[in-house]
């Protein structure tokens, strides 16, 4: 008897030719900036000709919109879940700040897209950010504060300034990765190799188990507990690396390597 195999739709083609667009673009606008990626690298990287990336998309800026926009509301979604109902207040906490850490490292690609935002934004250039506060990132930040709130007013968190603590947890984080170039040829050491990375979030964890709960055994407790519900995710090798490290000895000498260049908007 003849099995029957479902064809894909029309729709359903054209949903899945727009998402490889968006995903090369990520990619190309990741490492190049808005004006140094080449639609046409772009389409020949999703296996399109340049004619259909742009029936998909009316421009190069209209792309890049949507690419930026697309990857921030994977990142809102993943964010937001992380902070799972029923849980204490300090414990929602500690998720997202652990997947915030794992956000850096497995998303680099959306984390280079940011730093070439906000740099343009310091300039007071045209940039992609203002649409992306109210979509995405307030209502990350609304959650937290409420989950900051209710610890505090529960007793589970100290009666600190809620802001000093979100400054704390994720400024600990970002500093981490930005300070790794230098770190690592004070050190002699390579912070972004995984086993580095799998004790950083680890301490990181810990230490805010210690820091923020009033009572320190729980807040231990609670710090094993997400450690062992979120393991860390898996090295992305097709995404360019917001920065790297080599350790590898020249003369006597270790060398870095930096963020990619900035390309202005023009």
């Amino acid at each position: 008897m003849a099995t029957h195999i479902p064809t894909r739709t029309q729709a359903e083609r054209a949903d899945q030719t727009r998402a490889r667009i968006l995903d090369a673009a990520v990619r190309q606008f990741s490492a190049n900036g808005l004006a140094g990626a080449r639609t046409e690298h772009i389409a020949e990287e999703a296996g399109v000709n340049k004619a259909l990336l742009y029936y998909y998309f009316s421009s190069k800026l209209a792309l890049y919109d949507a690419a930026l926009e697309a990857m921030a509301n994977g990142v809102l979604a993943s964010s937001l879940a992380a902070m799972e109902a029923g849980l204490s207040a300090g414990e929602r906490l500690l998720q997202f700040v652990l997947n915030h850490f794992d956000r850096i490292h497995s998303q680099q690609a959306f984390q280079n897209l940011m730093q070439q935002e906000m740099i343009r934004l310091h300039r007071g250039e045209e940039n992609a950010l203002a649409p992306l506060v109210d979509k995405v990132f307030r209502p990350m930040m609304v959650r937290v504060r409420n989950a900051i709130a209710e610890g505090r007013s529960s007793g589970e968190l100290i009666p600190v300034d809620e802001m000093q603590i979100m400054y704390a947890a994720l400024g600990a984080n970002a500093f981490y990765y930005l300070s790794a170039p230098v770190m690592g040829l004070t050190m002699g050491i390579n912070p972004l190799e995984r086993s580095a990375l799998e004790h950083r979030r680890k301490v990181a964890i810990e230490y805010l188990g210690q820091a923020i709960f009033t009572d320190r055994l729980n807040g231990a407790r609670v710090a094993a507990r997400v450690l062992a519900s979120s393991p860390m995710p898996p090295t992305t090798k097709s995404e360019p690396r917001a920065f790297q490290i080599n350790m590898t000895m020249t003369s006597g000498r270790a060398t870095a390597v930096p963020f990619p260049a900035q390309v202005r908007h023009k």
